[in-house]
Formats: C-alpha cells, sequence, structure tokens
C-alpha cells in the first residue's frame, strides 16, 4: 500500500473537470463536476444538524434509493442552505441538467454545495456551468487537482490525496478530494469531501466501511464547534479495477479499509490544518483509557476548548487549560494520575507527573509549541484505549474572517 499523486481522478474511470460560473466569487474557479464512465456503488454519510442543507436531503435519497451514482456537481459560494422547496427544486434541476448532458439518469447525480447559508442558487449560471464542464471532463492529476481547488472557500490550500494498493491480484486505486476550513465539528464544517475507488465491493460493506471510518477520522476534527448544515461525505466505487467483488470481512475487504482509512484521516487533518486563520494543526492524543468512548470524549473536549485553542496559538504550555477542558469533558478520570506531554518536530517535553507541574524550560515548551503541527498527550493510565482528535489553535483572523463572511 503507497500513497501516489493524486485525487479523485486516480482512480480508473474518474474525470473531473471544474469552471469559473461567477455563482458568487468573480475572480476564481467556483464549479466542479466528478464524473465515472461506469456505474458506482454509492455510500454517503451527512450532517447530523437538524437543519439540513437541500443537496444533503437530495444526497441521502440518492444513496439510499438509487441503483448507482455516477456523478457529482459541485459549487462554492452559495450553500443553498434554508432555501425551502425552492433550493430543493434546484437540487433537481442541476441533476436534470447534468443528466442531459452526461446522458446519464436524474438519479444518478449527486449535488454539493458550499457557502453563505439562505441564498438561493442563480440556476442560470449552475446550468450553465455543467454545460461548460462536460467536454473538459478530464483524468489527469491536473484536472483532479482544479476540481479540489474550485470547491474551496475560505480554504487557503487545496486537498487531495490518493493510495494504491492490491486485492485479489489487481491493482486497485482510491483517492479523494475535501474542502473545509471554518464551521468543522463534524457528527455524522462546511465540510464536503468527495472519495472515488476503482474497487469492486458490494454497496453494504462499501456503506459499513465508510460509516465505521468516519467515527476515528472527520469525526475527530473540529475547528471551531460548528456542526454545518452541508456536512457531506461521498463515496464512490466503479468496480473497474476487476478484482473479484469483495462481497464478505475478509483480508481484501481489511485492506480496502485500511486504504480508505488513510485517505480519510488525511483529508480530515488537512482541514483541521487549514483551519480558518489558524497557524498550526494541533493534535490530542488520550492513552491509558479505560474506554474507546472515554477517550474520544477526552480528546475532543480538548481540542474544541477556546482557552487551550488560543494558547496554542500563543505558543504558552498553559497546561491547566488542557487539564480542565478534561474535567468538563463528562468522562471520569483522576486528575491526579495524568501525565502529559507537548511534542512537535522541535522535540518532546513532559509538562506534568500524576496531574502535577514539572520543572521544565518554558523556552523549549515555547519552541516545541512554535511549530506548525503540535502534539499533546495525556495519559490518564486506566486501561489500553486510546483515540486521536485534531483541531487548530485559534487566532485574531479567524474573528476577522468570520466577522465579514458574508460581504
Amino acid at each position: 500500500m503507497k500513497k501516489i499523486d493524486g485525487g479523485v481522478t486516480a482512480a480508473k474511470g474518474f474525470s473531473a473537470a471544474s469552471t469559473a460560473a461567477g455563482i458568487k466569487y468573480k475572480d476564481r474557479m467556483d464549479m466542479a463536476m466528478i464524473y465515472s464512465e461506469k456505474p458506482c456503488k454509492a455510500a454517503g454519510t451527512f450532517t447530523t444538524n437538524i437543519v439540513k442543507a437541500a443537496p444533503v436531503k437530495w444526497d441521502q435519497e440518492v444513496v439510499a434509493g438509487s441503483p448507482y451514482a455516477q456523478a457529482i456537481v459541485v459549487n462554492a459560494g452559495i450553500a443553498n442552505a434554508c432555501t425551502g422547496a425552492e433550493g430543493y427544486g434546484y437540487c433537481m434541476e442541476t441533476a436534470k441538467a447534468a443528466a442531459e448532458t452526461l446522458q446519464i439518469p436524474e438519479n444518478a447525480v449527486l449535488v454539493a454545495s458550499t457557502g453563505v447559508i439562505g441564498m438561493q442558487l442563480p440556476m442560470d449560471r449552475i446550468t450553465a456551468g455543467i454545460r461548460a464542464m462536460a467536454p473538459k471532463l478530464s483524468d489527469t492529476l491536473e484536472g483532479g487537482t482544479a476540481a479540489s481547488k474550485a470547491i474551496m472557500t475560505t480554504d487557503t490550500v487545496n486537498k487531495e490525496v490518493a493510495v494504491e494498493f492490491s486485492v485479489g491480484g489487481k491493482t486497485v486505486t482510491i483517492g479523494g478530494m475535501c474542502k473545509g476550513s471554518g464551521m468543522i465539528h463534524p457528527n455524522m464544517c462546511t465540510m464536503l469531501s468527495f472519495v472515488t475507488t476503482d474497487l469492486a465491493i458490494s454497496k453494504e460493506l462499501l456503506t459499513e466501511a465508510l460509516r465505521e471510518d468516519i467515527k476515528d477520522t472527520y469525526n475527530m476534527i473540529s475547528v471551531d464547534g460548528d456542526t454545518s448544515t452541508n456536512d457531506t461525505v461521498l463515496l464512490l466505487a466503479n468496480g473497474m479495477a476487476e478484482n473479484p467483488e469483495i462481497t464478505e470481512k475478509n483480508e481484501d475487504y481489511e485492506a480496502f479499509v485500511k486504504a480508505l482509512n488513510i485517505i480519510n484521516e488525511t483529508l480530515a487533518k488537512k482541514m483541521a490544518g487549514d483551519g480558518e486563520g489558524c497557524t498550526a494543526l494541533f493534535e490530542v492524543k488520550i492513552v491509558g483509557a479505560e474506554t474507546k468512548e472515554q477517550a474520544v470524549t477526552l480528546a475532543k473536549s480538548v481540542i474544541t476548548s477556546s482557552l487551550t485553542k488560543a494558547a496554542i496559538f500563543g505558543h504558552d504550555a498553559n497546561w491547566g487549560r488542557i487539564l480542565c477542558a478534561m474535567g468538563y469533558s463528562g468522562a471520569q478520570f483522576d486528575p491526579e494520575s495524568v501525565d502529559l506531554y507537548f511534542e512537535s518536530a522541535a522535540g518532546k517535553l513532559q509538562i506534568i507527573e500524576n496531574g502535577v507541574a514539572l520543572p521544565y524550560s518554558e523556552e523549549e515548551a515555547t519552541k516545541i509549541l512554535s511549530e506548525p503541527e503540535v502534539t499533546a498527550t495525556a495519559d490518564i493510565k486506566m486501561g489500553p484505549c486510546s483515540a486521536t482528535a485534531w483541531g487548530c489553535d485559534l487566532t485574531f483572523d479567524y474573528v476577522k474572517i468570520n466577522a465579514d463572511y458574508r460581504s
């Protein structure tokens, strides 16, 4: 198993395109299309926010009820959330336009939107964008990369990854792209992730693999504690690797699960590390937990603590904020048994032992916390379980970005 260059076009049969439709942005690409030359098994996970955007509702129906999916149309700038029946109707219009252009069924088209909540889509621009993209569909690395850039909103970098592995003597490829920078606190942001693979696998196992993996990947990141109306992860498998179809949980299934985890964890960390205004990816590991649930609760409590995030921004080893966040998480543990470490490319330093501060160099701690990727590890000494969560620091720029986001 190895990482390779690429994203959603890495797997056989998948192509992508992008265009500047002028939906909200006037100076950049803002629409993307992903297409498979063969019908795909489709799986998806979606926001648990009660307020769900129209594309989420449309995709839930397609994933659950359609025999297959073959295309995804994405726009940036307008979220098509809180738009009522009109907004849902625009999802239908988008699917119809794509179906007519690509010569596939309407219920084989998935749609996604990201951007400002409450605005209606300019359908003349959406349909024109679809017609513009179809002839430009490309299976090249460049085509996939351009698509990953077109779906960005406040993201500062595009996000894509691909992996190759072997199943039944066949080379299988899985690749993905995502966007997400603010309103990131998945519970399955505006977080969108699209993963494609040429693996042959049953829809049931494809769905189970995705639903299980998001628990340790997308659901373990947080930028600002806000769960979006539009969170969507879509996974398409077209079977063009021609491996024996995976219909049971065997070694081939486990290989796919491992590859899917690499894709999803990489994309999740890219989003956390590109949080709005952030300067550092903040990783929190809880080890020595009695249960996985306990470890997850503690880790997520720390990465969502505004005070802890601010301390990371200030490169300040204010470990009391971490213990405090663990203490109000709702998980039970003995604070007088906790060991805490800070670690980065600049080194590793133990800060507390059994809940009490150790003598340490503030200068060394600041050096460690000044790196672009910082890890805090808390050992609570209760058992064999662990969990890792990812977030980012909280900066002045986060407030600036979100104070005038609509304008």
